[in-house]
């Protein structure tokens, strides 16, 4: 009997010992994520913002393993034309343009930030498993212009959270950060899907099935992330009525956006730009690899670049993110070499840096208050129209007359749109803060 006592004693010991370390444990985690849930900055880095990165880099790694084969999935397996890709790209960013406006005039009206957020990443995360189920490149199209309305239901309130949650002298490091973040989701993505696509076989439909699951992520990363709260006047001012007036205070942000909108209709789709790799002689199966190379490139000139534009002025440093694009695009016009062909890819990856995150600080400095989600709506509708221009265009041209005339057509009209730009920064910008 003292024997089974002893061995009960000792058991019942052994069991509070490790029930003990248990406990610690799960105290120790608990007191980790309160520190990171309560701590204002992460790694120098505005809590929000760290966290926003995080749902982009999560979203657009489980996005582009999907986007990195699309062009091969959609032309090779489904039989699209050139044309099509690009009129898909065109019309779906177009449409998410469109509600970008109603999603940041909405944010603006109920002064939430983060509900539209979530609500726009968990629809666009809900339509990529169904991409499995396709058998015709129609049903791509329907697919991808849902996916785009999740987009275009989150981007202007998720840019209005971050513009709140800073300092106005954050506002190229912190967007940069934020599309670092985005660009380094977008560089990891197709380098997981050409690393998975042996191991699956080369079933675009199980990568498409990983993806969703890799995207669960993103609605994740949004429990740590914090509504601004962005309150009503404490004097009551009737929220501001989605007319042609509503920037009438903001001229200069109209102006703005305008030169953006004509360089942005030379800006071939990154997915139509993607058949010029397999064009010169690279598989299909290697063309991820391009895309990863176009977003190391961003990734690495994002936080740099944004730090820059903070200290020199963003209309420099977006005036030469448009003359690289304008050397990549001819480059790649007038090219049939492989390892050049990825170097312009890589020029094209620093075009985005000095431009994604920087063209929507510049916009910050230059909308009130009251229109903040409504402003980046409208920068980024401007972007997507003329995405779209820039999508059909290219795609027609390049289904009828080839690559090269599609990439010249790029070429040109991006000039033009840098003489607009530059025009517009000599006697506008100057007066920023």
């Amino acid at each position: 009997m003292a024997i089974f006592d002893f061995t009960l004693s000792f058991s019942i010991l052994t069991h509070s010992i490790s029930f003990r370390v248990i406990l610690n444990k799960v105290e120790r985690m608990r007191f980790i994520l309160y520190i990171i849930y309560m701590g204002k900055r992460i790694f120098g880095f505005n809590r929000n913002v760290f966290f926003l990165g995080l749902v982009s880099f999560f979203n657009d790694i489980s996005n582009q393993m999907v986007q990195s084969v699309m062009p091969v999935f959609l032309t090779t397996v489904l039989g699209a034309s050139a044309f099509f890709v690009g009129v898909l790209e065109g019309v779906a960013d177009a449409l998410a343009s469109v509600l970008k406006v109603f999603s940041g005039w909405f944010s603006d009206k109920i002064h939430k930030r983060k509900a539209p957020a979530v609500l726009g990443y968990a629809l666009s995360l809900g339509v990529r498993p169904l991409l499995a189920l396709v058998t015709h490149f129609s049903q791509v199209f329907s697919l991808r212009v849902i996916d785009r309305i999740g987009k275009g239901i989150r981007d202007a309130p998720r840019d209005a959270l971050i513009s709140e949650s800073i300092e106005p002298h954050e506002y190229g490091k912190s967007f940069g950060i934020q599309r670092a973040f985005d660009a380094l989701g977008t560089m990891v993505g197709p380098l997981v899907a050409f690393l998975l696509l042996p191991i699956l076989m080369y079933s675009y439909q199980s990568l498409f099935l990983v993806a969703f699951v890799v995207g669960l992520g993103t609605l994740v990363s949004f429990v740590f992330v914090r509504d601004s709260r962005a309150r009503a006047p404490e004097i009551h001012v009737p929220p501001p009525k989605l007319n042609a007036k509503l920037f009438k205070t903001n001229k200069r942000f109209i102006l703005i956006t305008g030169s953006i909108f004509v360089f942005g209709m030379g800006t071939l789709p990154i997915i139509l730009l993607l058949l010029k790799a397999a064009e010169v002689g690279l598989p299909g199966e290697s063309i991820p690899l391009v895309y990863f190379v176009y977003n190391l490139a961003f990734v690495l000139g994002a936080v740099p670049l944004g730090k820059l534009a903070d200290r020199i002025g963003e209309g420099k440093v977006i005036a030469g993110g448009f003359i690289a694009a304008i050397i990549a695009y001819l480059g790649l016009a007038g090219t049939r070499d492989i390892v050049l062909t990825i170097l312009l890819f890589a020029l094209l990856g620093v075009y985005s840096a000095a431009t994604d995150g920087v063209e929507r600080a510049l916009a910050a400095k230059h909308l009130s208050p009251d229109v903040l989600a409504s402003g980046q709506g409208f920068l980024n509708m401007a972007i997507g129209f003329s995405s779209l221009v820039a999508g059909v265009v290219g795609g027609f041209l390049w289904t009828r007359f080839g690559s090269t005339a599609a990439l010249d057509y790029a070429g040109i009209i991006s000039l033009v749109g840098l003489l607009v730009f530059i025009h517009v920064d000599r006697n506008v910008l100057k007066e920023s803060v």
